[in-house]
């Protein structure tokens, strides 16, 4: 119900971001230490503005960058890592990417959690394929918690809160529960909803997330010359209690080469990886 009055109105509070809330305090207690980098993206957004124009395709930027981030995290299995209790780590073998997806819910738009399971076994046309068709599809079938949320929400505040400890307590001794419901990697691309650079950092709870920023255009150095050329913003956040910094920045590393090289943009190059590797 909405009510107007001289100053403001005041419209119901949806109910999925009471969970959000709730959630985002016991993020906050996780240690995070976050890298904002450049990564020069001409090529790769060269390529999928030729593609389209060539084929008609159009390939997702999203899409290549959660193949990128896939398969650099296959390369340093740390980060596809949650705790389980005080004492152990689970170590995951597929990399689950969960990406927020904007839908109509309650009748606004609102971000959804979607998990795009074995990521790092896909490429960038069956990640494109697999985030087109989670755009359209009913919520219900593209989000695992919808029935969990529409009972929570019926459900008092104060007893919510509570149901919360005790799931954000069983997330951390169930690695299953943790994968299931939260996928084992984070990746948000906020860039897409406006233009130039800049960074955001990422609220969320796994050992690795990533926050897609701007890109913008400035002058770089290639083959020893200056040139023009497409940078994009990127957070990575990594939790301290998990990861140190010299895996952490070993990982930057092989994710700005797989980036700036375009991989996965050429047909069968994922699967040809994979016999190799």
């Amino acid at each position: 119900m909405n009510m107007r009055h001289d100053e403001y109105q005041t419209v119901l509070f949806p109910k999925l971001r009471r969970g959000l809330a709730m959630m985002y305090r016991s993020v906050q207690r996780v240690h995070k230490i976050h890298g904002l980098i450049e990564v020069d993206v001409t090529a790769a957004r060269q390529y999928l503005r030729e593609h389209t124009a060539e084929t008609g395709e159009a390939l997702s930027f999203t899409g290549f960058l959660v193949t990128c981030v896939a398969h650099a995290v296959e390369e340093n299995p740390s980060l596809n890592a949650c705790r389980k209790g005080g004492k152990h780590l689970a170590l995951f073998t597929d990399v689950d990417v969960a990406t927020p997806i904007e839908r109509d819910l309650e009748g606004r738009k609102q971000p959804i959690m979607y998990i795009i399971r074995g990521a790092n076994k896909k490429g960038v046309r069956q990640i494109t394929r697999e985030i087109r068709e989670a755009q359209v599809a009913s919520v219900a079938a593209t989000w695992e918690g919808f029935q969990a949320e529409r009972w929570l929400v019926r459900v008092p505040m104060l007893v919510l809160r509570g149901l919360w400890v005790l799931f954000w307590w069983a997330r951390g001794r169930s690695p299953r529960l943790q994968k299931r419901f939260g996928g084992t990697v984070g990746l948000t691309a906020v860039g897409m909803f406006g233009k130039g650079g800049g960074w955001a950092i990422p609220l969320d709870y796994h050992t690795l997330d990533v926050a897609v920023g701007g890109t913008t255009e400035k002058p770089g150095v290639v083959d020893g010359r200056i040139a023009i050329r497409e940078y994009l913003c990127m957070t990575l956040s990594f939790d301290h209690d998990v990861i140190d910094g010299a895996p952490a920045a070993r990982f930057v590393s092989r994710l700005r080469e797989l980036i700036e090289s375009g991989y996965g943009l050429h047909e069968g190059e994922v699967e040809q990886r994979r016999v190799g590797h």
